[in-house]
C-alpha cells in the first residue's frame, strides 16, 4: 500500500515534514527559497525540491514535480511567515478574492496552491499571535479566503484551530504555535489529547500525566562535535558561568542571588537565559544576539545535534551551513513531533488509511523522544549548580576589580557594555 503523498510548503530544514514522514506520509515535492534550507532537504532526503519564491513556482509546476494530479494529494503543509497578516490590504473578500494577484504575499500563494491542488486536508502552522485576540485581523482574512475557495472548487474545508504547546506532547521545549487543520469532505478534525504536563501542576491533579520532558531528557547523551565553535562570544561571556541553570540575567538584579547588575525585567528573557537539565528547554530561536539564549548548562551555545535533539528532529538529520545558518534553519523549524503526534491522530487526515487504524491511546502516545540516556536531573544536581553560580559570581567580581586597577594603572580597559532595554528583533520579550 503507498503511503499518503503530501506537498510540502515553506519547508525551511524540514522539521514539520520529518515528523509527518515518522506517521507514515511522504513528503513527494518541497518549495522553499532559502538556499541552505534546500541543501539540508537534499542532503537529507530524496524528496523534489523547487529551490524558488513561491510567488513565482505555478502550482501545475508543483503537482509535475511531485507527480501528482489535483486532488490526488492527501495533504497540504506550511508554516507561511507571520509578515503577511500585516497586508490585508492586497485581499478583498468574497468572491472577488484574488488569490493570482501579482502583489500577493506569502499567505496568498499558500492559499492559491491549495485552491489549484484541493488535497484531502491541510495543515497550516503560525506563530502564536495570528489568533491573538483583537488582533486576529490575519486569521478572519484567512478564514474568508477558504470559504471562497469552497465555492470555487466545490469543496467543504471546514478549518477549525489551536494554540499548541509542543511540551504538552512530549517535545523538551517550551514552543507555541498555531495549527490549523481542514478536510475537504467537511470532516471535522479534533486536536489530540495532551498527553505531557508541567510536573508541580501534575502533583496537584487526580488525572496527573506524566511531566514534561526535559532537557535532560534530550541531550544527556549528545557529545558536540569537537570540531564546532560553541563558545559564548561579546561583552558578556564571563558573567554567563555566574547564573545557576534555569535562569537569566535576573539573577543578577537587586532581586537576584548575584550581583546587582541589571534592572529587574529591563532585557528580554532569554538575555543570559540557562537551561535547565529538570525542566524543558525555553523556546530555539533562529537569530539569536551573542548573549541571548537559551545556552548549555555547561556554559556554552548549544551544539547542531543539540538543538536537532530539543527539535525531536530525526539522529539522522544532519543541518548543513555555517553556525549561523544552522541556528536559523532550527529556529525557525517546527518541532518534527509535534508533527507526527498531529498526523498519528486517527482523526487528523482523511484518507490515510494507517491513522484510521490507529486506536486513540496509540494516536496519542508520541514517539519518545531521540535521547538514549533518559535519566533525569537528580534533585541534589540544582542546589549544587547554584553554589557553582555563586562562587563563579564571587570570581566576575574579583575580574571586575583586577579590571579596574589595571584602568587605574593605564591599561586599557575593557568592562562590559550593553544598554538596560536594549531590543533585539528575534527576541522574547521580559515576562511581564
Amino acid at each position: 500500500m503507498s503511503r499518503p503523498k503530501i506537498i510540502s510548503l515553506y519547508s525551511g530544514a524540514g522539521g514539520l515534514d520529518y515528523g509527518f514522514e515518522a506517521a507514515g506520509f511522504d513528503t513527494t515535492v518541497a518549495v522553499e527559497m532559502d538556499h541552505q534550507c534546500c541543501e539540508t532537504l537534499r542532503a537529507n532526503r530524496d524528496w523534489a525540491v523547487i529551490e524558488r519564491d513561491i510567488m513565482e513556482v505555478p502550482s501545475a509546476e508543483i503537482l509535475e514535480a511531485g507527480k501528482l494530479k489535483k486532488g490526488e494529494p492527501a495533504l497540504l503543509i506550511g508554516g507561511p511567515p507571520c509578515q503577511p497578516f500585516s497586508k490585508a490590504g492586497y485581499w478583498h473578500r468574497g468572491d472577488s478574492l484574488r488569490l493570482d494577484d501579482p502583489r500577493a504575499n506569502t499567505l496568498a500563494a499558500y492559499l492559491r496552491v491549495l485552491q489549484d491542488t484541493t488535497p484531502e486536508a491541510f495543515l497550516l502552522e503560525n506563530v502564536e499571535g495570528l489568533a491573538y485576540a483583537g488582533k486576529d485581523e490575519g486569521l478572519r482574512l484567512l478564514l474568508d479566503a477558504i470559504e471562497a475557495i469552497n465555492r470555487k472548487t466545490r469543496s467543504k474545508y471546514r478549518p477549525i484551530f489551536q494554540v499548541l504547546n509542543a511540551a504538552d506532547y512530549g517535545v523538551p521545549q517550551i514552543r507555541k504555535r498555531v495549527i490549523m487543520v481542514a478536510a475537504r469532505d467537511g470532516t471535522e478534525f479534533k486536536f489530540p489529547t495532551v498527553t505531557h504536563g508541567d510536573a508541580s501542576e501534575q502533583q496537584l491533579s487526580l488525572l496527573a500525566l506524566p511531566p514534561h520532558r526535559t532537557a535532560w531528557d534530550a541531550l544527556a547523551d549528545v557529545q558536540p562535535d569537537p570540531g564546532e565553535e560553541l563558545d559564548m562570544s561579546g561583552a558578556w561571556a564571563d558573567l554567563l558561568p555566574s547564573i545557576p541553570e534555569g535562569s537569566n540575567y535576573l539573577w543578577h538584579t537587586a532581586r537576584g542571588g548575584g550581583l546587582s547588575l541589571f534592572g529587574w525585567r529591563r532585557r528580554f528573557w532569554s538575555f543570559l537565559l540557562k537551561l535547565a537539565k529538570n525542566q524543558p528547554s525555553w523556546t530555539i530561536q533562529a537569530q539569536p544576539g551573542p548573549a541571548i539564549g537559551p545556552f548549555h548548562w555547561k556554559n556554552r551555545r548549544l551544539s547542531m545535534r543539540e538543538l536537532c535533539r530539543i527539535q525531536t528532529f530525526p539522529d539522522d538529520v544532519k543541518i548543513t551551513g555555517g553556525r549561523g545558518a544552522v541556528q536559523k534553519q532550527v529556529g525557525n523549524a517546527v518541532p518534527s513531533l509535534l508533527g507526527e503526534v498531529v498526523a498519528r491522530d486517527p482523526r487528523a487526515a482523511p484518507g490515510h488509511e494507517a491513522a484510521a487504524r490507529r486506536t486513540e491511546a496509540a494516536a496519542t502516545e508520541p514517539h519518545p523522544c531521540p535521547c538514549t540516556g533518559g535519566r533525569r536531573a537528580r534533585s541534589e544536581e540544582v542546589p549544587q549548580a547554584r553554589r557553582r553560580s555563586r562562587r563563579a559570581s564571587r570570581n566576575w567580581q574579583g575580574l571586575r576589580g583586577d579590571r579596574a586597577r589595571a584602568g587605574s594603572a593605564g591599561a586599557a580597559v575593557t568592562p562590559p557594555t550593553g544598554i538596560p532595554g536594549i531590543r533585539h528583533q528575534a527576541n522574547v520579550r521580559a515576562r511581564s
